[in-house]
């Protein structure tokens, strides 16, 4: 079962009206630039077509440069089909008329696409190496004593490098659905990890009124210290 993402040109259209006849776990959320702020951590994209062939691959283009690298699928009516081509960024499209067979079958195909570009097991940003085989990290060589949390929310970050995350996302990916405690939980995390990587702290960078990202470089630190 896949976590997709529908990206919906208007509130209550049905994109792909086969898609609910599977077991995957779908979201959806407006088609807009603002809604991708907050959007959660997907397998894959689904992004409605059917009717704005310009706002659809504007905002494909989008998803192509903010961080958001999951398999990404056009849903297109008929005439929409000369439209596509590779300025989309898109991994397959789809026709909105497609059963639950081929869909699936869609589906799988490009989420196996996306494991041949998988990311090694170790992540390595300026100094920080991250082992998930063995829930390890590094600074400078020497490890780091990380709780559980401390570790998730590290790698999850570092995951994303780049990307902005909101409280309520980082919640939400790193404690899960079920966990009923405030967003301050996430602030304190953050405040101790930073402590933890010392001088490079500042890769866990603070987006003002936004939330929080892992930083490419200790040049992109934009946290005031007035934040968490």
């Amino acid at each position: 079962m896949a976590q997709i993402l529908v990206l919906a040109a208007s509130p209550n259209s049905d994109v792909l009206p086969a898609l609910g006849l599977l077991s995957h776990r779908v979201r959806v959320i407006p088609a807009q630039p603002a809604a991708l702020v907050s959007a959660p951590v997907a397998d894959l994209v689904i992004l409605d077509a059917r009717h704005d062939l310009v706002g659809a691959k504007s905002l494909a283009k989008v998803l192509n440069t903010t961080g958001m690298s999951s398999p990404l699928i056009i849903v297109l009516g008929e005439g929409g089909l000369p439209a596509i081509n590779a300025e989309w960024g898109a991994t397959d499209f789809i026709l909105e008329s497609a059963g639950p067979g081929e869909i699936e079958a869609r589906i799988r195909t490009a989420l196996g696409r996306g494991k041949l570009v998988e990311k090694p097991d170790t992540i390595s940003a300026s100094g920080v190496v991250i082992d998930e085989a063995s829930y390890s990290a590094k600074v400078h060589g020497k490890p780091l004593d990380l709780t559980y949390k401390e570790f998730e929310l590290l790698r999850f970050l570092a995951q994303h490098t780049g990307r902005v995350f909101t409280r309520e996302q980082l919640l939400s990916e790193v404690w899960g659905y079920d966990y009923f405690g405030g967003t301050r939980t996430v602030d304190v995390h953050i405040r101790r990890l930073r402590a933890k990587l010392g001088d490079l702290e500042s890769l866990i960078g603070t987006v003002r009124n936004v939330g929080y990202r892992f930083n490419t470089s200790l040049e992109d630190n934009e946290y005031a210290s007035s934040e968490y």
